[in-house]
């Protein structure tokens, strides 16, 4: 694999590196946390705080992961009754709304991070300021937004159809029952 594939590979998955690393490590620090309290009778005083942290932070990088999936809870029951082309259509209409909700979403939150907040307000135990645990906030969003607009690209230009895994394996599983059935 050369370099170039390497970099581009590990920008795609970004968000699937970064939930993975997230949730190892504040999965380790709590049981940490639970051993020192039931054998050792000492709490380490930081460890919770800082597993809801990285908590906060790994649901907002999974959304953006679910975005990149395309596996999202959204209603399509409605896009059937459609034809596919306006199906398509009415689908890549509502992205649109998304994409504007995502992108005022950065400004507020951005505007709220890096000029509204308190610069005071410090992390209770670990006291470093608050403003990076809200920094997760316009990333979040200005990354799906990123991935609702590849989505839509490998969609509508390349043809490629990018569905949620569950989806796909409820599809195998109904043509294989078709099978089946023809075949009895």
């Amino acid at each position: 694999m050369t370099i170039g594939k390497l970099i581009y590979s590990l920008i795609d998955n970004i968000e699937s590196f970064i939930c993975r690393s997230l949730l190892a490590t504040f999965v380790v620090i709590l049981f940490i946390q639970i051993v020192s309290r039931q054998v050792f009778n000492h709490s380490i005083a930081w460890s919770e705080e800082l597993s809801t942290y990285m908590f906060v932070w790994f649901v907002y990088f999974g959304a953006s992961y679910a975005t990149k999936l395309a596996a999202h809870n959204r209603v399509t029951f409605q896009f059937k009754l459609f034809p596919p082309k306006v199906a398509v259509v009415s689908e890549a209409l509502a992205d649109l709304i998304w994409i504007g909700f995502n992108c005022y979403f950065v400004f507020l939150s951005y505007d709220f991070v890096f000029n509204k907040m308190n610069l005071f307000w410090k992390s209770q135990t670990l006291g470093f300021p608050m403003k990076y645990v809200y920094m997760i906030l316009p990333i979040a969003f200005a990354l799906m937004t990123f991935r609702i607009i590849q989505v839509n690209y490998y969609k509508l230009i390349k043809g490629i159809d990018i569905r949620d895994p569950e989806s796909l394996e409820v599809e195998k599983l109904i043509e294989s029952s078709d099978k089946e059935t023809q075949s009895n």
